[in-house]
């Protein structure tokens, strides 16, 4: 039995060997080279070809999505997922495959210095790790990936909102190499750019995009850039929905006053100042989420503006209604008085006579006209008198001015004030129509 021990653990020994063996043997010669020997002798701290001409930074992004795009910050928040790839012939290994290595690692390798020049805040992701990815192939090209969530400002036109098109931008930068030592390019032109097409934002569609290669101009020098342009239009339905329907049905309701009897003021000094209300408060509700900002009259204003105006006027139509109204009341009323004077001095044999400048003065029914002719000489008289002394005391006539009184009352008179509703139901409608098709034409056409 301890003869058969002994020989078993000498056999499970020389097998171990042997293997250990081979094992080593197979590391030396067919494992592709670890990073401490890609390692050895380089230095992160100095660009790829130093002395020898700039580096070649090609630039790929995928949009993942565009969380919230700001009106009043001029701004949207993107997270990307950013890949660069250059060569660096120092890490240069015999084979056809790549090395992918931890993100961690990122710190003994040189990588290029890109940053977004109109990002107002922006952080990488690092749940679970740092959101970074490091292969290195054969022949020295290292791809760089990384994740990031940036806040972009983007210089908006808003004189056509709701129904304006924005085009915004994302800039990619080096921030201290120059021309000189670093180049970007974009991998394969605009299809470097994805996940734009399948996007899907809340007010917005992604209209188009393309990429473009410029230079940035700064005191310190000339340094590469890369630009991708994409223009948003902004969906109007929801607008129309929200604000446009209710403030053409509130404008419709102003109109329900000019079929109102002008007696029954309650009911339609309710129905304007409510409106005018209404509209105060939606026109508020549509621009709290928009920047205050004089130098933009933004299209949805100017549409508020129009359908307030003519609420209001709706409102001023009535009044102007009921002022004649009462106007023509109170000339009825008089002229029911001098009616009923008239009746009862038939008793008595004289007439008032109402157009004289004299209103106590009567003439007697049963006169004769040599009689009639005496007095009206005589009150004639006494009125040139009594003109004279005026002029000479006041310098002007105080006749003339009741004259000039009475022709401006009659001009602004109505003698039937129930036309004006009759003409508001035909002419509101009507310019209000009219100015929606010049409104609709110059903002979706022009």
């Amino acid at each position: 039995m301890c003869v058969q021990l002994q020989t078993l653990l000498l056999l499970t020994l020389w097998l171990s060997v042997t293997q250990g063996n081979s094992w080593g043997e197979w590391n030396d010669s067919q494992l592709q080279p670890t990073i401490q020997k890609l390692m050895k002798g380089y230095n992160c701290y100095l660009r790829p070809n130093f002395n020898e001409g700039p580096v070649e930074i090609g630039m790929s992004l995928d949009i993942a999505s565009i969380d919230a795009i700001s009106e009043i910050n001029m701004d949207y928040t993107a997270t990307i997922f950013l890949r660069q790839r250059w060569r660096d012939s120092r890490l240069v290994f015999p084979g056809n495959e790549s090395v992918s290595v931890d993100g961690r690692l990122v710190s003994l390798l040189w990588i290029p210095d890109t940053f977004i020049p109109d990002s107002k805040r922006s952080f990488l992701h690092d749940v679970t790790v740092d959101n970074r990815l490091i292969r290195i192939f054969s022949d020295g090209t290292v791809l760089y990936a990384l994740r990031i969530t940036a806040t972009i400002a983007c210089n908006m036109d808003l004189t056509k909102y709701p129904m304006d098109r924005q085009v915004c931008t994302l800039q990619l930068e080096s921030w201290g190499y120059n021309l000189q030592d670093v180049v970007f390019y974009w991998t394969r032109g605009n299809d470097s750019v994805k996940g734009l097409d399948v996007l899907r934002l809340a007010q917005y569609s992604v209209e188009s995009y393309y990429t473009s290669v410029s230079e940035a101009v700064y005191e310190t020098g000339q340094y590469p850039k890369l630009v991708l342009h994409f223009a948003l239009r902004r969906n109007v339905l929801f607008f129309i929905l929200e604000t446009y329907v209710p403030s053409i049905l509130l404008v419709v309701l102003s109109w329900v006053s000019f079929w109102i009897s002008q007696s029954s003021v309650p009911a339609r000094v309710c129905i304007g100042v409510t409106t005018v209300l209404t509209m105060t408060t939606l026109m508020m509700g549509a621009r709290s989420s928009l920047p205050n900002a004089n130098c933009f009259i933004k299209a949805i204003d100017v549409y508020l503006g129009i359908c307030f105006t003519f609420i209001f006027g709706a409102l001023v139509e009535y009044a102007c209604a009921h002022f004649y109204n009462m106007q023509n009341q109170t000339i009825e009323d008089v002229y029911r008085d001098l009616l009923r004077e008239f009746c009862e001095s038939n008793g008595n044999g004289s007439i008032p006579i109402v157009g004289s400048n004299q209103p106590n003065q009567s003439v007697e029914v049963g006169s004769t006209a040599e009689e009639l002719t005496e007095q009206s000489a005589n009150s004639t008289t006494r009125n040139d008198v009594l003109s004279k002394e005026k002029v000479s005391g006041q310098g002007c006539s105080l006749s003339s001015v009741k004259d000039m009184s009475r022709r401006a009352a009659s001009t602004f008179t109505v003698e039937n004030p129930h036309n004006i509703d009759r003409h508001a139901r035909t002419v509101f409608p009507t310019a209000f129509l009219f100015v929606n098709i010049l409104y609709w034409l110059y903002y979706l056409f022009l």
